[in-house]
């Protein structure tokens, strides 16, 4: 790159694919413009980044990435405490841990960088040392809920000076740098006006709500020195009620003259409430594909440094075209690698089809982080291969019945580990629940988890059988091994006094009812599907209520599932019951008349409607299971403990048998997408 263009380097040489270019960082040379950015994969122990943690980030490295960011949100200080699961980085004991990571990534030709922060005004009093929060002013938070403290000038030098200190640790522990974090966390609290209500040399004026961020820089530079990168994860248009695009770029300015700074690593909106964490800061399958990658791509137009960014880029193609065209210097593809971490690995190789698509369910954001919906061995790669591993005897038949994802999934690693593998599935397409999920509304993306695993099934020659409902002879004829069991379940109505009278979620949805124009749909699990039907009847013009048996909307949805689908809510008015739970269904003079109990207060409610349906989970299809039990050298039986700590299962139970038999997925119990793979993967990576 030339010194008065640092985005020249990537104009000028066009051959080849431009993912796979190097790309010179300052003294940092990445291998190519492929990144992860940073994010709090919930494997932190203690607050380090111990073994799990480290495993994690190095399936990257050797599926090939150039750089990958580590510790989002890593903690500098006592009063920024560990609300979901962070790092801290404000203490020396950090550092070896950091040693053994960077040796690691960097075993693997791999870049490794850390982000660094202050909560502020997101922490959370009463959590860690039950500290007061901080910030600028002290205007609360809707979505960490804290009364911040309002700072004085010991707590800002306090915290510049351990902004330096967590920085030279950093330095110290071998990384290639770091990056500070702006948007809604301190630094960025201090450039809003909407958060810094301030009238000293620290608030007002542009220029003075910038101080306390350039102070930290500068604490930063003299600590690290200039041979270590320094960046910032950086806003660039908070969306309405927040710093306009022009502001971000004039601060931008100051960062670069001022600020020591040698990238930006782009954000775009606010993470302050939960609509802007699921819809602007992290967007999920609700939103389009790259949905701020022109915005970003026009403030790399406004600065001379490089400019990263991540947000819902989960597909090569438009990880190409932003580098391409010159809209970004690196594509961050965070979420993608938590699905596949061999994406350049197989771009490289020219498998660039069997890359496993990062769907954008953020189920890999909940609680359960980093886990993919449809990846059981991401965060577990101690005890879960991202690719099987040949099996001690191959060649073993297994009959897998049911083409779910458990099924599918189940099939594509038997096959991965040599094994002679058939599908018997009852319907005329594989999928199962998945086809209906993706069938309606904005989690049609959903059918990537599917399809993916279908032409998996086709590259390893899998044998699949569709509308072909197996009985235990039939499955008995082809003489298998083992049987795998993923038959799914059915819809769980039958425990309604009066289920004749009410109709299914997946009636409803797969277009097997026809709507009536006043219906109830009960929600009894708090996942997706009620509300997609509340929405399917709306949209269809009917006079639609929800009921749900939880005090809250969606308790088993992801944040950003529940974000959407309550915008949805509103906009199509529909009103939402909770705390109620459904005891009967009668018809009374042709309408009919459901009866529920408050969970509350214990007191009947009566609803009228024309249509009830009902969501409630599903209850196992495992006739065939039940029928093979007899053929079965382990009677069904799946050994937990050997499952656990992947082993082959034991044969101890039956003698005469001549199968293994196992059954995986809503065959057993209704859980979800992740659960049924999770089965698939635990059981045949020890087959």
């Amino acid at each position: 790159m030339s010194a008065s263009d640092p985005h020249s380097g990537d104009r000028e040489n066009t051959s080849g694919d431009p993912l796979l270019k190097p790309f010179r960082l300052k003294h940092l040379e990445l291998r190519n413009r492929v990144m992860s950015t940073s994010h709090a994969c919930g494997l932190e122990v203690g607050g380090f980044p111990q073994d799990a943690y480290q495993r994690y980030h190095e399936e990257k490295a050797k599926g090939g990435i150039g750089l990958t960011m580590f510790g989002g949100s890593s903690n500098v200080a006592p009063d920024s405490p560990s609300v979901f699961q962070q790092l801290n980085v404000g203490t020396d004991e950090i550092i070896p841990h950091l040693q053994r990571f960077s040796k690691r990534i960097h075993a693997q030709g791999s870049a490794l960088m850390c982000q660094i922060t202050h909560l502020g005004r997101r922490g959370d009093p009463h959590a860690d040392n039950w500290l007061p929060t901080i910030a600028p002013s002290p205007i609360r938070e809707t979505l960490h809920r804290s009364f911040p403290k309002e700072m004085d000038r010991h707590d800002i030098d306090r915290v510049v000076k351990a902004y330096g200190a967590a920085a030279l640790r950093c330095k110290q522990g071998g990384l290639d740098g770091i990056e500070t974090l702006t948007s809604s966390h301190l630094i960025g609290q201090f450039l809003s006006p909407y958060t810094n209500t301030r009238s000293d040399d620290f608030g007002g004026s542009l220029e003075n709500r910038c101080r306390f961020g350039l102070m930290v820089h500068d604490e930063i530079r003299s600590l690290v020195g200039d041979d270590f990168i320094v960046g910032l994860r950086y806003v660039v248009d908070e969306g309405p009620g927040g710093l306009p695009f022009k502001d971000c770029v004039d601060i931008a300015h100051i960062f670069e003259r001022e600020g020591g700074i040698d990238f930006f690593n782009a954000i775009y909106g606010k993470m302050d409430t939960e609509r802007g964490l699921a819809v602007d800061n992290m967007p999920g399958m609700a939103s389009p594909i790259a949905p701020w990658l022109q915005t970003v791509g026009a403030f790399r137009k406004e600065v001379d440094l490089p400019v990263f960014h991540a947000a819902r880029i989960s597909d090569i193609a438009t990880a190409r075209f932003a580098i391409k065209e010159g809209l970004l210097d690196l594509v961050a593809m965070t979420r993608a690698h938590i699905a596949d971490p061999h994406i350049v690995k197989k771009l490289m190789s020219g498998q660039e089809e069997r890359i496993r698509p990062c769907v954008g369910a953020t189920h890999c954001m909940t609680g359960f982080r980093p886990r993919c919906l449809h990846n059981a061995a991401s965060g577990q790669e101690n005890t879960l291969p991202h690719v099987a591993k040949p099996a001690e005897r191959s060649g073993r038949k297994i009959v897998v019945v049911g083409g779910g994802p458990a099924g599918l999934e189940a099939a594509r690693i038997c096959a991965e580990r040599g094994h002679e593998v058939m599908v018997l599935e009852a319907a005329a397409a594989l999928g199962g629940q998945v086809l209906i999920g993706a069938g309606r509304s904005w989690r049609k993306d959903l059918i990537g988890i599917v399809d993916w695993r279908i032409a998996e099934l086709e590259e390893l020659g899998v044998t699949v059988r569709l509308n072909t409902y197996a009985e235990a002879e039939d499955v008995l004829a082809e003489t298998p091994d083992v049987v795998i069991v993923a038959t799914g379940g059915i819809p769980d109505i039958d425990w309604i006094d009066g289920a004749e009278h009410c109709t299914t979620s997946w009636d409803l949805l797969a277009g097997a009812a026809i709507l009536k124009d006043d219906i109830i749909v009960y929600d009894g699990t708090g996942r997706n599907p009620a509300i997609a039907c509340a929405e399917h009847a709306a949209m269809a013009g009917k006079n639609v209520s929800l009921v749900a048996l939880d005090g809250s909307f969606g308790p088993e949805m992801t944040y950003s599932e529940r974000v959407s689908w309550k915008q949805r809510q509103y906009e199509l008015g529909i009103p939402v019951s909770l705390d109620l739970h459904l005891h009967s269904v009668h018809r009374v003079e042709g309408k009919l008349t459901a009866k529920f109990v408050n969970e509350m207060t214990g007191q009947p409610v009566e609803m009228t409607a024309d249509q009830i349906v009902v969501e409630r989970g599903t209850l196992p299809a495992c006739d065939v299971f039940h029928a093979l039990r007899h053929a079965s050298k382990n009677d069904g039986v799946t050994d937990i403990d050997c499952l656990l700590d992947n082993k082959a299962q034991p044969d101890t139970f039956n003698a005469e048998g001549t199968i293994q038999l196992h059954r995986i997925g809503d065959a057993v119990s209704s859980r979800n997408i992740y659960s049924a793979i999770l089965d698939a993967a635990r059981l045949c990576n020890s087959i």
